[in-house]
């Protein structure tokens, strides 16, 4: 049995989703073109801040909440119609995460390059 490590995964899902830099994330949140979502442990949220106007939705729950075939899904939660603009702490996590909403159906789906660590230092306000 050959099992991929998590680096091997991240550079193929790196290969097939898109990337956005903070700017581009901010700008399309400004003009209400996204939904900016934040995929980190709440307790990273509490131990580091949010970013205004992201929604939060953690990691192992993603599928869940945007399946509308899902118990878990969040009706009303996000516009399924704008772009999903993925970040976690790194840029990791977000990658695989956008990976997976593309192998669901989603065809608008990015992470930010750099993650929470690179929207700290651009425009995006920490509340």
């Amino acid at each position: 049995m050959t099992i991929k490590s998590s680096q091997t995964l991240v550079s193929n899902a790196l290969k097939e989703i898109k990337t956005i830099t903070t700017d581009e994330a901010h700008k399309m949140l400004s003009q209400n073109q996204c939904n900016l979502i934040d995929i980190r442990d709440i307790r990273e949220l509490q131990n580091e801040g949010k970013v205004e106007g992201a929604s939060h939705i953690p990691r192992g729950m993603l599928e869940f909440w945007l399946d509308p075939e899902s118990a878990y899904f969040k009706e009303g939660k996000l516009d399924l119609n704008k772009e999903m603009v993925l970040f976690c702490a790194g840029g990791l996590r977000s990658a695989l995460a956008a990976k997976t909403l593309q192998d669901m159906g989603f065809d608008k789906v990015s992470h930010v390059d750099g993650g929470f660590g690179a929207i700290r230092q651009s425009k995006f306000k920490i509340v």
